[in-house]
């Protein structure tokens, strides 16, 4: 299954905890933990276009597969990473990021670290 397309998290794990490791202030976390995006996938060949959609915020990050990108993170910060396919997963790194997505079965599962903190987010076409 492709990663083209428009999903809807139904599930995150350790969201919270999560928002605090990168610095977000516990009445942004209170209020966010509980917010579904929506994520739209875009891919033309190795370009990715990802855009995250609330109530509140719409963010779009793009990136070419093999070549150092800058995207935001959740608290504002840009940083440079890179993405790979690796295994049909997308694996986008830097020394102190990691963020993992892959398509299981009709789900696409994603896991992101910082630094020691980790979430699971899990999202169904819609």
């Amino acid at each position: 299954m492709s990663f083209a397309g428009t999903w809807q998290v139904y599930e995150q794990n350790n969201y919270d905890n999560f928002l605090r490791s990168v610095g977000l202030p516990e009445e942004i976390v209170k209020v966010a933990k509980d917010i579904k995006p929506v994520i739209e996938i875009q891919q033309n060949g190795d370009t990715f276009v990802v855009t995250s959609k609330t109530p509140n915020r719409t963010h779009s990050n793009t990136f070419v597969v093999g070549k150092e990108s800058e995207i935001d993170l959740p608290n504002g910060k840009k940083i440079k990473v890179t993405v790979n396919l690796e295994g049909g997963k997308l694996v986008c790194k830097s020394d102190k990021f990691c963020h993992i997505q892959e398509i299981q079965e009709s789900e696409m599962v994603e896991t992101i670290t910082v630094d020691s903190t980790s979430m699971t987010r899990k999202s169904k076409k819609i």
